[in-house]
């Protein structure tokens, strides 16, 4: 019995839903090498977009890599990863992908590193120091491949607000620009899961990769493509939900991709037909508990200043801030303080800025600070 729902990881086949419309956009930019930024805050189902449109980009022609660069801390480490995935994914086999490094990087001196764990895979690492590391050459892996195997490639790069926290960042920022800005046949796709980080690095005129790509703005799954995906999904392990259920599951985590899937998990694993709603009760009660250990820590260290500003946001409170009611309601200290309660909270990823309101960056933790207020 294969589980019906997936959460917490990207999700493909069947347990994808709906994107269409991105899907073929996004491929349409592999097959003819447009730089895309992809940014929508977390949960929205990122990652799994790019792995779909890789795998059903039918263009021989297109090599597509993919890396993620969570784990590096500074701009060699990002060489790195970066070289180790260009040669990896764009050869067919171990001995053209070794035969390529000691062609491609032979100055760097290549080493191969093989673990006594027989499912960890061989990663390659150079024979010289961080600081002798030929970033030129690597950057324009891609294109010298590309140009040697007479296709294109496209490098998508998870996590890419990393390189906003690198030391010295901007000038590393300027010399990914210089050298990508022009390959003509390398395309990038660039995304990540910290939204506000992401539009510092892209919207931002003064920053280098202002208009580097098509900005693609990831928008919420409709509630009309997520009502029939989960009844589906409970009728293909041979469950009968409610379509007023398969609803409720959407209003109550407000069609957040991860969320929607984990409730509709729970409601499955205990699922009593005669009894869905004190079933889904109890399931988004768990979920709570589950997160209030992740919801504590996020908050622990907050000011008074920055929690009375919670507050006001669950109590409806979007804009204006600075009225005199409002500030005294809500204890804000003066009007010179709000813009640094907005930023900080935004920084914590814990609000953010749409269609013109504030508002709690994760329908979850709205429900707990709720309760907490109460």
């Amino acid at each position: 019995m294969k589980e019906p729902f997936v959460f917490g990881k990207a999700v493909s086949d069947e347990y994808f839903t709906d994107r269409k419309e991105e899907t073929k956009k996004l491929i349409a930019n592999f097959k003819y090498g447009i730089n895309t930024i992809i940014i929508s805050p977390r949960r929205y189902g990122k990652t799994s977009l790019v792995k779909k449109a890789m795998k059903e980009c039918d263009d021989k022609n297109v090599k597509i890599v993919f890396l993620d660069i969570f784990s590096s801390r500074d701009p060699e480490e990002f060489c790195r990863i970066f070289a180790d995935a260009v040669i990896k994914q764009t050869s067919s086999k171990l001995e053209e992908w070794i035969e390529d490094a000691k062609r491609f990087l032979s100055h760097l001196s290549p080493r191969f590193n093989i673990s006594p764990d027989p499912m960890s895979e061989l990663s390659l690492s150079f024979g010289v120091r961080y600081a002798e590391l030929d970033m030129d050459s690597i950057l324009d892996l891609p294109e010298k491949i590309a140009k040697e195997k007479n296709c294109k490639i496209v490098v998508c790069i998870d996590e890419f607000q990393q390189v906003g926290e690198y030391n010295e960042s901007i000038y590393f920022q300027k010399k990914l620009r210089t050298h990508w800005q022009h390959h003509r046949l390398t395309s990038y796709c660039l995304f990540g899961s910290k939204k506000h980080m992401m539009n510092e690095l892209f919207e931002k005129p003064s920053n280098p990769f202002y208009k580097f790509g098509e900005l693609i703005n990831l928008k919420k799954i409709g509630r009309q493509e997520w009502i029939p995906f989960i009844i589906e999904r409970f009728k293909a392990e041979g469950k009968e939900i409610k379509e007023t259920i398969a609803n409720k599951i959407c209003e109550l985590t407000k069609d957040y991709s991860s969320y929607v899937q984990q409730l509709s998990w729970l409601v499955w694993i205990k699922f009593d037909s005669d009894n869905q709603e004190e079933t889904l009760n109890k399931a988004f009660e768990e979920m709570l508990s589950h997160c209030s250990i992740l919801f504590e820590q996020q908050t622990q260290n907050l000011t008074s200043y920055q929690m009375n500003f919670l507050r006001a946001l669950i109590d409806g409170v979007n804009k204006d801030f600075t009225g005199k009611e409002i500030m005294e309601k809500y204890n804000l200290g003066t009007p010179g303080n709000i813009n640094r309660l907005k930023n900080a909270l935004i920084k914590k990823e814990l609000i953010e800025y749409n269609d013109r309101h504030y508002v709690i960056a994760d329908p979850i933790l709205e429900v707990w600070l709720r309760r907490q207020f109460i």
